[in-house]
């Protein structure tokens, strides 16, 4: 049964089955056209047997012209191949399944249209909208975001303290470790004696302990003033005793004096001017009793401040600082030498991880093809320190005939070597030794082909190509770190290469390659 399917752009309902990215050549409709070879039945529409213009493939396998097929349609309701009379339909369940229908991503908020056999790969790792686990706190979160998410809202990212102390630690944890880090600036704990030094936590112990003199001499001094204070306040106090002690004598002279009028009012005299006299005296004992009260009031305060246990207790704690900072300076001298042994320990363990940095760097640029692309650069100085035979050749960094192949490199004297010497620049291949010696075929038996590589584009490139002699000892199996080099001393003359026309050094930069022949050579 013939089938087609609807899609948007066609008439009809009907679609072309050819590849929408592929040239496709259209032929007129009802125009005569000659073949150089007789044409084949299937470039023939099925209807008017001309050749195809703008073909569609039915269900059923048979070829049709686009107007054709529509012609068959308006001839009849449910139209029919005229080849095999199966129906013609508009749909086709096939697109429910096509692995090349596009398809909308399910990840809400990405509009990206993929293939149906893309899909699953686009899900899982190029959709910017489906989600991931943080490295750090563990959440899901959408790629888009996931770089905004780690560096201002992951609670476990990891973060650089800001005091900058050197010390990686969690987001979370900053308010924590702002509390003990040794490079916070904090006050010297004398300072309520008067030291004025702000310094880092992790300085102010080595402050306490140098500074021990001067601290004392301001807690001495401190006393001293506190003495002095207290003397003065002492005196004031003995002071207002005594004018205490005057005005309880004046107020019981007013006493006696009130009980006399009291007398006198009793016997003689006229009413309003006894009135007067004791309201008189009245007025004047409620003055000396306010005043009484507030001497009181006044001596209480100015005791309760000469309380001199909190000046005690404060100078008992600095002794005791005093004598733990003595105890201290025995144990910082212990400690001092097991300091200088871990820092010992400290320097070979960094000795050890820039050897093993410099050892990650030959692997991460190691090349494992059988091909190695020399970049060398600062050509002149390095010409010159070989001259002056400081550094007469150069290595280059390790490549691979594979990942468990022969171990190789290249050897160049900027200077020339052996009969170039002075006139050449002499190239020469180097068998070195491997992690997988064990399983490889000795003697060393591959073509090599040395090149000096043209910088114009033009490919003009200087090239010797030689097969490795298994009779030699450069290509045994390697005894220690490398055979001997094998190559040509006169690879390339200095008047060639360093021809202001040439093109073979630029900015002070030459490219050397090394390429193995990889024909027969087994891949474990």
């Amino acid at each position: 049964m013939a089938y087609f399917e609807e899609q948007g752009g066609v008439p009809c309902g009907f679609t072309r089955q050819n590849s929408g990215n592929s040239i496709s050549l259209d032929f007129e409709p009802d125009a005569e056209y000659q073949f150089v070879e007789q044409l084949e039945e299937r470039y023939k529409c099925a209807f008017c047997h001309s050749v195809l213009h703008n073909p569609h493939q039915t269900g059923c396998g048979h070829r049709f012209c686009h107007h054709c097929i529509l012609s068959l349609r308006e001839l009849d309701a449910v139209p029919l191949c005229p080849v095999d009379k199966e129906v013609i339909k508009s749909q086709e369940d096939h697109l429910q399944h096509c692995l090349f229908q596009p398809v909308q991503c399910p990840n809400e908020n990405c509009r990206e249209p993929v293939l149906r056999q893309d899909l699953e790969e686009h899900l899982s790792a190029y959709c910017q909208f489906r989600e991931e686990k943080c490295l750090y706190c563990k959440k899901d979160v959408v790629v888009i975001k996931l770089q905004n998410h780690e560096e201002n809202l992951c609670p476990d990212y990891p973060v650089s303290c800001p005091n900058k102390c050197l010390q990686i630690i969690p987001r979370t944890e900053v308010d924590e470790h702002l509390a003990v880090c040794p490079e916070a600036e904090q006050d010297c704990p004398f300072k309520h004696y008067g030291c004025t030094v702000k310094d880092k936590r992790g300085n102010l112990q080595e402050h306490e302990r140098s500074a021990l003199q001067d601290h004392m001499l301001l807690v001495l001094e401190k006393n001293f003033q506190l003495e002095e204070q207290i003397s003065d306040l002492y005196k004031s106090l003995e002071q207002k005793e005594s004018k205490i002690q005057q005005l309880a004598e004046t107020v019981k002279k007013f006493e006696k004096e009130f009980k006399q009028f009291a007398q006198l009012f009793g016997k003689n005299g006229s009413f309003l001017s006894n009135m007067q006299v004791l309201a008189s005296h009245i007025d004047k004992s409620a003055w000396l009793e306010v005043q009484v009260r507030q001497l009181l009031q006044m001596a209480n305060q100015q005791q309760s401040k000469f309380d001199l246990r909190s000046l005690v207790e404060a100078i008992d704690t600095v002794k005791q600082k005093i004598t733990l900072l003595e105890a201290n300076d025995q144990r910082l001298v212990v400690l001092e030498g097991e300091t200088n042994k871990h820092d010992a320990h400290i320097n070979i363990h960094k000795a050890q991880l820039n050897k093993n940095e410099e050892r990650f760097k030959l692997l991460e640029s190691a090349c494992y093809n059988g091909k190695l692309i020399w970049k060398v650069t600062d050509y002149k100085l390095k010409k010159k320190e070989a001259l002056d035979g400081h550094t007469v050749s150069i290595f280059s960094q390790p490549f691979y005939t594979s990942r468990c192949g022969y171990r190789l490199c290249a050897r160049a004297y900027l200077n020339g070597d052996g009969s170039g010497k002075g006139t050449h620049l002499s190239l020469y291949f180097v068998v070195m030794r491997g992690e997988f010696d064990s399983l490889l075929q000795w003697p060393f038996r591959q073509r090599v082909t040395l090149m000096l590589l043209d910088q114009s584009g033009k490919k003009n490139h200087i090239m010797e190509t030689f097969k490795a002699d298994p009779n030699s000892s450069s290509f045994k199996r390697p005894d220690g770190e490398m055979n001997i080099a094998s190559g040509c001393p006169r690879f390339v003359a200095h008047s060639t290469l360093e021809n202001a026309k040439g093109n073979y050094i630029k900015d002070d930069t030459l490219f050397l390659k090394v390429a193995v022949d990889l024909t027969d050579l087994e891949d474990l």
